[in-house]
């Protein structure tokens, strides 16, 4: 094989686009198509399919393949997929099952033609070899009666330091690629994990197809950066991305490929002829999307964020490459799962004048009838939804105890037993109704060698021991970490005039979860951009303009290689996106909600930025 290694994505999340693998395979060439199925939310969904009986993996994986298998397998395409979520063996057996109905499963003789997308002669169709990779799922290991049994004192919540009180329903570590380039090297032609790493589905086959050994940290970090940029799917071409108004046919968007290089550089690039953007900003966009420091943690390689460098190569090609990569640490994460009892929620609508008044005596109405300090937690969010004269805002109130009873429908009838003696205007969005369940999401820390790796392939089962970090060469673990290059000189911040604006009006921002904290990605477009921005936006800014962080940890991290700070609001999702009361439980919006604080910007910023910024007539 020649060229680079063309890896497609086809699912950023379970209950993305079913016919984005279809489109992958026959939209032009590509050597693996990759999809992500996880998240810490969907192992907890999977958990509750579990419980009832219903697959513990992603069935609509299956869906996909039945549209593409024969295909993939005629072409000589590989399939590596996390879809087999805490089921990686049934997903297996599901797409063996499904192998059998399309007739996949024995050899069948035909003439060897031309492809009409690779071009190239077609082989004789063989037996498809489905392979699944096991060997995450810690919960048995966390019964006493286990072989090797973890105890739970060691699993403390990395975030927080609390040690482990619950009990998981789900406790997976986070798998690299080395188990996946084992698959692979095996010939297996579909790879089935449950938690990897999103990464690892990319740098699995950039292990295979390059032979990249563990000491290979500059390698394995572009390709972990090159998996980060497409895990996400349509993030990468332009979806969700604050400039929206930039990405031409959005509507239409084309999931992303990565071209994947021997030195682990890449070119990130869509089929042509689909909608959507690949561009520096996209590309930015998706690099600061669910991150922390600069130095990106994983199990294969940690991966500096600070040493990437993106050019646009020509139109929606952006290259990736210098990237730098130091060893692995010495453990892995785990996400664990557990009950944290019950929730109910109650939103009422205010109208008009006094909100604020109103929001105080429809509280008081409420509490008088069940008292607040009764329940084990409550949250109550006041959300503008409209300024100006008339006014409206929503009020949402959660209760959460762990007996059912009482966050039930003592809470929410004690709610609409207000309505007739409470503020002037009122009404509900929901419906008095019973409790429901909810889950909590716990990050912890496990010793690496402690969780070897199992592929199964045929029958056959190969251990895959983690790598044991002592066998880097002694160049790389002694020497001092990667240093990041050094910046092109920044220009001092604007001075002169300054009009305010909304940030966004040269700003870009992507945000999402992580744990119980909220990632905030900022970036601009040019160096004198950046001087101002880094200036004007230190953590306790931050604080300042984003109300719900106030109270709150937020650190701040420096990308000037990116044009780019990256902030960790810690805490602000409580116990997880499943446990989280907030209206924007995953913090999706959190960055456009700081693009649209109106800050004091340089006039010769507004004068020469984005197109936005051109478009704002002055004050």
């Amino acid at each position: 094989m020649t060229g680079p290694l063309r890896v497609a994505n086809c699912s950023g999340f379970y209950g993305d686009r079913l016919s984005a693998a279809r489109e992958m395979v026959e939209g032009g060439p590509i050597d693996v198509l990759t999809g992500d199925w996880l998240a810490e939310l969907t192992m907890l969904i999977l958990a509750g399919n579990r419980m009832k009986g219903r697959p513990g993996y992603a069935r609509t994986f299956l869906t996909q393949m039945e549209q593409v298998l024969g295909t993939c397998l005629d072409r000589g395409i590989k399939i590596v997929t996390n879809a087999g979520g805490l089921d990686p063996a049934g997903c297996a057996e599901a797409v063996s099952a499904l192998a059998d109905r399309l007739g996949l499963s024995v050899t069948v003789g035909h003439a060897p033609a031309v492809d009409p997308i690779e071009g190239r002669v077609r082989v004789a169709r063989r037996r498809v070899r489905i392979a699944h990779v096991t060997g995450d799922d810690l919960l048995p290991r966390l019964s006493p009666d286990s072989l090797a049994p973890i105890p739970p004192g060691a699993l403390a919540n990395m975030d927080t330091g609390e040690p482990l009180t619950g009990h998981p329903i789900t406790a997976n570590a986070y798998l690299g690629g080395r188990p996946i380039a084992v698959a692979l090297e095996q010939g297996a032609d579909v790879v089935v994990t449950g938690r990897v790493t999103d990464a690892a589905l990319v740098t699995g086959p950039g292990m295979w197809r390059y032979g990249w050994r563990p000491d290979d940290l500059d390698a394995l970090a572009g390709s972990v950066v090159a998996g980060h940029v497409i895990e996400c799917g349509c993030q990468a071409t332009g979806g969700n991305y604050a400039f929206f108004e930039e990405v031409p046919g959005l509507a239409r968007c084309g999931f992303p490929i990565a071209e994947l290089h021997p030195d682990g550089s890449s070119v990130i690039t869509k089929h042509p002829g689909t909608g959507g953007l690949v561009s520096v900003g996209t590309v930015t966009a998706q690099l600061l999307y669910e991150i922390a420091s600069p130095r990106y943690l994983g199990p294969d390689v940690t991966a500096r964020f600070d040493t990437i460098r993106l050019e646009q190569e020509g139109p929606d090609r952006v290259r990736v490459s210098g990237t730098r990569g130091e060893p692995p640490p010495e453990t892995l994460k785990v996400g664990l799962n557990h009950l944290g009892g019950h929730r109910n929620t109650m939103a009422l609508v205010l109208t008009g004048l006094d909100v604020e008044a109103k929001a105080r005596v429809a509280e008081e109405a409420i509490w008088a009838r069940v008292p607040r300090d009764s329940f084990e937690h409550v949250d109550v969010e006041l959300t503008p939804v409209s300024e100006g004269e008339p006014a409206t805002a929503l009020l949402r109130i959660t209760v959460m105890d762990p007996d059912k009873e009482k966050a039930g429908r003592r809470f929410s009838s004690a709610v609409v037993e207000t309505g007739l003696a409470s503020y002037p205007g009122f009404y509900a969005l929901t419906p008095p109704g019973d409790a429901s369940p909810y889950g909590v999401y716990w990050p912890a820390l496990v010793e690496a060698r402690e969780v070897p790796a199992v592929v199964t392939v045929e029958g056959r089962r190969i251990t895959v021991p983690s790598p044991e970090r002592t066998d880097l060469s002694g160049a790389h673990r002694n020497a001092a970490p990667a240093a990041a290059p050094a910046p092109a000189p920044v220009p001092a911040p604007s001075s002169g005039p300054v009009r305010p604006a909304p940030l966004g009006t040269v700003a870009g921002a992507r945000s999402g979860d992580k744990g119980g904290n909220a990632n905030l990605g900022v970036w601009v477009r040019t160096a004198e951009e950046y001087a101002w921005l880094a200036a004007e936006l230190t953590a306790e800014r931050v604080k300042e303009l984003l109300p719900e962080t106030r109270g709150l940890t937020v650190e701040r991290f420096e990308l000037p290689n990116l044009l780019a700070l990256n902030f960790v609001v810690h805490g602000l999702l409580g116990r997880g996106v499943a446990a989280s009361p907030r209206l924007d439980a995953q913090a999706k919006a959190l960055g456009e909600r700081l693009r649209a604080v109106t800050v004091p910007i340089p006039e010769r910023l507004l004068a020469g930025g984005s197109p936005a910024a051109k478009a704002i007539e002055p004050i």
